[in-house]
């Protein structure tokens, strides 16, 4: 694959992911009512969504700043993380297999964008 092309990928990429991190946050901040249905069904306290809403906001703009390397690393390691969460604690409730499934393509998605974040990395340095 050409260096433009991956450039171009990992732009788009990461800007689409990013806008999806960024309207999670902010329907969290907000304490969207669908979202408040599922921390009551997960019996998480609403005061949670505040939290990581935040932290989404915060992490969607380290991913798209690309100066410091060490944040934008941790930034992609908390979405990890959080998806993953999201994915056991449907699990661990019992949830349908259709609801446990989304976390996990999120998380694809995610780590599409970091390879592409390190593709770009190598062939931005040539």
């Amino acid at each position: 694959m050409n260096p433009k092309a991956i450039k171009t990928i990992y732009r788009i990429l990461t800007i689409v992911f990013a806008l999806l991190m960024l309207m999670d946050g902010g329907a969290g901040i907000v304490k969207e009512k669908t979202g408040q249905e599922v921390m009551n069904h997960l019996h998480y306290p609403i005061y949670i969504m505040v939290i990581t809403g935040a932290f989404k906001i915060l992490g969607a703009i380290a991913i798209l700043q690309n100066k410091y390397k060490t944040i934008k690393e941790w930034a992609f390691a908390g979405f990890a993380i959080n998806f993953i969460g999201a994915f056991a604690s449907r699990a661990f409730m019992g949830d349908a297999i259709g609801l446990l499934i989304p976390p996990l393509v999120v998380l694809a998605v995610m780590f599409v964008v970091y390879y592409f974040w390190k593709k770009f990395e190598t062939v931005k340095t040539i």
